[in-house]
C-alpha cells in the first residue's frame, strides 16, 4: 500500500515537468532562427553574401532539432500573419503537437515582429523544405519546391515581360497599374516607365513586318494610344523607329501612310558573304598580330655584336692614349 501511494505521487510530478522540459527545448531553437533571421536581415542590407552562408550553415546545425510547434511559431514571427506566404507554409505543417504550439506561441506573441523581405521570405520556404525532407514527406517537399520557383520569379514582372514581348501597350499599362504596389515595395517604377518605350517599339516592328503600307491612324490605333494626338505621335515615333534603323520602311507625309520594304531573301543577296569574310579577316589579323608579337626585333644579335666590337675599340683606343701618355713623360 506505501509503495503503490510513493509511486502515484512520483508519477504526478513527472506528468507536470513534460510541458516545461518540451518547452525549455523548444525555445532556444526557436531563439537561435530569430538570431538566423537577423543575420539574414543585416546581410541583405548589407549586401554581405558571407552573411546569408553563415545563416545557411546555422540553419544545417538545427535542423534535427527542427519540430513543426517551432516552424510554425518562427512563421509566425518573420512573416506578416494571415499573408499568402505565411497561410501556404503553415499548411505544410502538422496538426498533431497543438499543446507545444500554443506554449510556443504565447511565448513568441510578446516579441516584435520581424519586417517583411524577400531574403526572409525565401528563407522561411527553405526551412520547411528542409523540415519537410527530414519527415520524409516527399511529395509535400516536391510542390513546395516548385512553388519556390514560381515565387522566385515573381507574376507582375513575368506579365510585364510578357506585354514588353507582344508589344501590347494597353496590356502593359493595365499591369502597371494593377501591380503598381509591388513595382513601389522593390523599387522598379522607374523600371517599368522606361519599358513602355520598349512596348511600343516591339508593337511598331510586328506592324512593319504585317503589313506593307498602313495608315498613321492606324497604327495610332493599333499601338493604343492614348494622347490628345494621337496620329502626330505615331508619326514621330515611326520617324524616330526608322531614324534609329528599328524598322525598315519609309513615311509618307502627304498621304500619312507608313511603307514598309519588302523583306527578300536575304541569302540570296553578298551580306553573308561580307559578313562571314569580315569575321575570318578579323580572325587571321588576330592571329597574325599574335605571331608577329613573339617574334624577336630584327637584326638584334648583329646590334649586339656591334656594340660589343664598340666597346673593345673604345677599351683599346683608351689604353692607346694612356700608353702615349706615359711615353710623353718619360721623354720629359
Amino acid at each position: 500500500m506505501t509503495q503503490d501511494v510513493e509511486m502515484k505521487e512520483q508519477q504526478v510530478p513527472a506528468a507536470a515537468a513534460a510541458p516545461s522540459n518540451s518547452t525549455s527545448s523548444t525555445t532556444p531553437v526557436l531563439q537561435h532562427l530569430k538570431e538566423i533571421a537577423a543575420l539574414i536581415e543585416t546581410g541583405a542590407y548589407a549586401r554581405e553574401v558571407r552573411r546569408i552562408l553563415r545563416a545557411v550553415r546555422l540553419t544545417i546545425a538545427l535542423r534535427r532539432k527542427l519540430k513543426a510547434s517551432v516552424v510554425s511559431s518562427f512563421l509566425g514571427f518573420a512573416l506578416a500573419p494571415g499573408s499568402e506566404a505565411h497561410s501556404r507554409l503553415t499548411s505544410y505543417l502538422p496538426k498533431d503537437d497543438q499543446s507545444d504550439m500554443e506554449v510556443d506561441t504565447a511565448a513568441s506573441g510578446t516579441q516584435a515582429t520581424v519586417k517583411h523581405s524577400s531574403e526572409l521570405e525565401i528563407y522561411c520556404y527553405l526551412l520547411v523544405l528542409i523540415f519537410l525532407i527530414d519527415q520524409k514527406k516527399y511529395s509535400e517537399a516536391k510542390a513546395l519546391s516548385f512553388y519556390s520557383k514560381g515565387v522566385y520569379f515573381s507574376q507582375p514582372q513575368f506579365l510585364v515581360f510578357q506585354a514588353v514581348r507582344i508589344g501590347d501597350l494597353e496590356l502593359f499599362k493595365t499591369i502597371a497599374e494593377k501591380f503598381s504596389t509591388t513595382f513601389s515595395s522593390d523599387r522598379t517604377n522607374n523600371l517599368i516607365v522606361r519599358l513602355r518605350h520598349n512596348v511600343i517599339r516591339t508593337g511598331l516592328r510586328n506592324i512593319s513586318i504585317s503589313y506593307s503600307r498602313i495608315s498613321l491612324v492606324d497604327v495610332a490605333k493599333k499601338l493604343r494610344l492614348d494622347s490628345p494626338n494621337p496620329v502626330a505621335d505615331a508619326e514621330s515615333i515611326v520617324s524616330k523607329a526608322i531614324r534609329d534603323g528599328a524598322i525598315d520602311a519609309t513615311l509618307d507625309h502627304a498621304n500619312g501612310w507608313m511603307v514598309s520594304k519588302e523583306t527578300g531573301d536575304i541569302y540570296s543577296t553578298n551580306e553573308p558573304q561580307q559578313a562571314f569574310n569580315s569575321r575570318i579577316a578579323f580572325c587571321l589579323n588576330m592571329h597574325n598580330e599574335a605571331v608577329r608579337a613573339l617574334r624577336f626585333p630584327p637584326n638584334s644579335h648583329k646590334e649586339k655584336e656591334s656594340a660589343e666590337k664598340r666597346r673593345e675599340r673604345q677599351q683599346q683606343e683608351q689604353e692607346l692614349a694612356k700608353h702615349i701618355a706615359e711615353e710623353d713623360d718619360d721623354d720629359f
